[in-house]
């Protein structure tokens, strides 16, 4: 900071007042770093938010004056403007069964609509030609370019210690997996609205300081040519690495001023040609070769951060009653013409370990899909301890206190196990925005199938570095650390071993019987079935046919006849 400081005692005006937008604009680059490189929603907007933020400053500056209260009213307007604007945005772009591209094609939208109000807007906005002549905060050149610098310092470090908190995983994980961090009982869409709502505030910022330093806005501050030129930057700079946007902005905005004017087509060309070629040679961005050299960018992958484990007890277990923890009536779900589950009934209650059985396409994983996704289009009804689950999103079903293993272990591959863990506490333990959790308290069922995989020697080891076994370790582990009334589990044994699967069943044992937990097994391990199951339910081409004790559905002849030829995919 004491360097950029004095800088402008060395630098002669032109290159001070180019420096001063640059570090502006890598304001904005970080917003776009964020959203993108870490969030992993691709955007166009923030030159939108920017814009809006400028245009409120000059508005409301050249109306009322240049008074301290004014100003710090700018101020405000220019934050809470592009804020509020970008809530909206935020709800249109993240609303439930919204995908990524969906979000992409908003934010292309937004500087459009925003460049065409300007134009509509007569003399008020200034229509094409833009505002100037209003009050601006009293300084020289040099003065706005320490005000720009210290923005962007306090901007840079705010954002450094926000992806490197616990909170910053959770940003990485909706952009690794995002269905299941709802399933961990967070709610992604609105942390995407939240960060879409924020970064839009700080974008205004970055233009209430543009709009001073430069005395003048313009549409094109709020235009799709200027979003998509940030996207560039952070791109070329290297995106989730903050300080590889920051730098390649200013490098390059830079670099744009000094060429445009004897090279203005040429300049362009070669800005396009290596965008081409950094993406395609190196998709990290020029911080890539930083990173390989001196590994000092963070870059939304996992840092080698390892908290202490420590057992926490599960609550006490449920006693049992004639009340179902789990109640099933008359479903069915069809795809169109397609009926994949028909008149499925069934109940299951405190301590009960109910496996679910039968030949491929019977429609098991599609049963568990609707059990923990009431969002699901079906007929009948579930309940989860008498409540009903219809309309009810998955992060929200586990605040009911269901937790759900997929048959392909869902994970998040750019984090480390300790932080996976984490993130499975977070609905009940909390995120800081700021730090480290210290200490992982997990329930020691969690923390057994830990210690027999050796993920608990592992906690610093990114998860796509585990094998399938151990991921589907973790992805269990996570579970149990939710502490559900009701697990329901999709092949929890696949991939390990026969002495892993032994204290698996120990463990899927120990949280019926000791603590009460309500658990629907999908196994296709006969022997592992029989050996823990309460109960076994059998689903043929999407009906249930048999539901009775392990001897009665071991030894029925219908069961025999079924997987013998009876079942087809």
């Amino acid at each position: 900071m004491a360097a950029l400081w004095i800088a402008p005692l060395y630098l002669d005006p032109f290159a001070v007042n180019v420096l001063t937008r640059s570090m502006i604009y890598a304001v904005l680059a970080i917003t776009v770093d964020l959203l993108w490189g870490y969030m992993g929603a691709l955007t166009f907007g923030q030159a939108a938010f920017f814009g809006v933020g400028a245009y409120a400053t000059a508005m409301t500056l050249g109306q009322f004056g240049g008074t301290p209260q004014w100003m710090a009213a700018a101020l405000a307007i220019a934050v809470a403007a592009p804020a509020a604007l970008g809530l909206a945005v935020g709800w249109l772009s993240f609303y439930r069964r919204s995908t990524a591209l969906y979000a992409s094609v908003v934010s292309l939208v937004v500087p459009i609509v925003v460049v065409q109000l300007i134009y509509s807007g007569g003399e008020a906005t200034g229509s094409s030609s833009g505002l100037v002549g209003f009050d601006v905060l009293p300084f020289e050149i040099e003065g706005f370019f320490r005000l720009a610098a210290a923005v962007l310092v306090a901007a840079t470090l705010a954002a450094w210690i926000f992806v490197r908190s616990d909170a910053g995983r959770a940003l990485v994980a909706v952009r690794d997996n995002d269905a299941r961090c709802a399933y961990l009982g967070l709610n992604p869409r609105r942390i995407q609205i939240v960060m879409t709502t924020a970064l839009a505030g700080v974008a205004g910022l970055a233009g209430f300081v543009f709009a001073n330093a430069s005395a003048v806005v313009a549409p094109e501050n709020a235009g799709f040519l200027f979003g998509t030129e940030l996207v560039i930057w952070v791109a070329l700079g290297g995106r989730g690495t903050l300080l590889g946007p920051v730098l390649g902005t200013i490098a390059i905005d830079y670099l744009g001023a000094n060429l445009s004017g004897d090279l203005p087509f040429l300049w362009q060309l070669l800005l396009g040609a290596t965008f081409v070629a950094v993406i395609i040679l190196l998709p990290g961005g020029l911080a890539e070769i930083a990173r390989r050299g001196l590994a000092l960018l963070p870059s939304g992958r996992a840092e080698g951060f390892a908290p202490k484990l420590a057992a926490r007890a599960l609550r006490p277990a449920e006693t049992a009653s004639d009340r179902p923890l789990l109640k099933v009536s008359g479903l069915a779900k069809s795809y169109g013409s397609l009926k994949v589950l028909e008149n499925i009934d069934l109940e299951v209650r405190a301590g009960e370990l109910v496996s679910l059985v039968g030949p491929n396409g019977a429609g098991k994983t599609t049963l568990m899909r609707c059990l923990s996704d009431g969002t699901e289009p079906i007929d009948g009804a579930i309940a989860i301890g008498e409540v009903p689950i219809s309309g009810l999103s998955p992060n929200r079903i586990v605040a009911l206190g269901v937790g759900r293993k997929f048959q392909v272990a869902s994970v998040f591959e750019s984090l480390t196990v300790a932080d996976c863990l984490l993130l499975a506490r977070a609905s009940q333990d909390g995120l800081s925005l700021v730090g480290r959790r210290a200490t992982l308290n997990l329930p020691q069922a969690a923390l057994d199938v830990m210690r027999m995989t050796g993920l608990d020697r592992m906690l610093a080891t990114p998860v796509r570095l585990l094998s399938h076994g151990q991921k589907q370790a973790l992805e269990l582990s996570m579970v149990v650390a939710l502490e559900p009334r009701v697990i329901l589990l999709d092949e929890p044994t696949a991939g390990l071993t026969k002495a892993e699967r032994t204290t698996i069943g120990a463990v899927l044992k120990s949280l019926t019987k000791d603590f009460g937990v309500a658990a629907v097994l999908v196994e296709h391990d006969l022997d592992f079935v029989r050996e823990i199951s309460s109960r076994i339910v059998v689903l043929h081409q999407g009906r249930l046919v048999l539901d009775g004790t392990v001897d009665e559905v071991v030894n029925s002849e219908l069961v025999k006849t079924i997987y013998s030829g009876g079942g087809h995919d």
